[in-house]
């Protein structure tokens, strides 16, 4: 005799980037075990293939993950993990007053959002005849490059993120450089204007949350910023 089949609730939640609705679904059991194998393998690779299985199921196979920004892509897996595990974690938060003392702070799921730094532009003005315009990083790309090293992971995010240029009049589509056109333009940029193009990266919308704690030995208040999926996940 077949046992009876368990009915999944569906829910929906809204992209942060596009404001499109997605229906989702929480994550099974079956799901659950291989994220944690993936997690235990402390193996790059496993884990990406994972978490990009484990998403595309729960939204029903109609997202392709590999080419959602990467913060579509977090806020979606602490929505599904929330519907699944429960919506209240539990985190070890350091006290910033003396850098040492841990405090245990419940923090709500649900209470979450990508959120995006003011002044934030795709549009980087390298001169006052040339702008670079930069899109922000797909999943696929971030997480293939989290293996190398900073310099060459920089670079290599930065060529893929390339929209085109502008100088003056003149367009440059993406479609029309080359990788080593890219590479010969970033070279010859200056510090300042380097670090134009690294504050994009440093300031695109990201999961971002203020929790208050109190230190129980000096009684200080503070407040510590959460930033990115991990930091909700220990």
């Amino acid at each position: 005799m077949a046992l009876p089949r368990i009915d999944t609730p569906t829910y929906q939640l809204t992209l942060p980037s596009t404001q499109e609705p997605i229906d989702y679904r929480p994550f099974l059991v079956k799901e659950q075990k291989i994220i944690m194998m993936a997690q235990e393998s402390n193996d790059e690779t496993q884990m990406v293939r994972a978490m990009t299985d484990l998403l595309t199921s729960c939204t029903f196979g109609k997202i392709d993950i590999s080419v959602l920004p990467t913060y579509d892509v977090e806020y979606m897996f602490l929505k599904i993990r929330g519907k699944s595990a429960g919506e209240t974690v539990e985190l070890n938060l350091i006290c910033p007053d003396d850098k040492e003392t841990k405090v245990q702070t419940k923090i709500n799921l649900e209470d979450i959002q990508v959120q995006m730094t003011v002044g934030h532009s795709n549009e980087i003005e390298i001169t006052d005849k040339i702008k670079l315009y930069l899109k922000h990083p797909m999943f696929a790309d971030a997480m293939s490059l989290n293996t190398e090293t900073t310099s060459d992971s920089v670079f290599k995010l930065l060529n893929r993120c390339v929209v085109k240029i502008v100088y003056g009049d003149t367009e440059y589509n993406r479609v029309d450089i080359t990788d080593k056109d890219i590479e010969e333009f970033v070279e010859q940029l200056n510090t300042e204007q380097f670090e134009k193009v690294i504050n994009f990266f440093n300031t695109m919308p990201r999961l971002r949350h203020v929790v208050d704690v109190t230190n129980p030995k000096t009684k200080v208040r503070s407040e510590v910023l959460l930033e990115g999926l991990q930091s909700f996940l220990e």
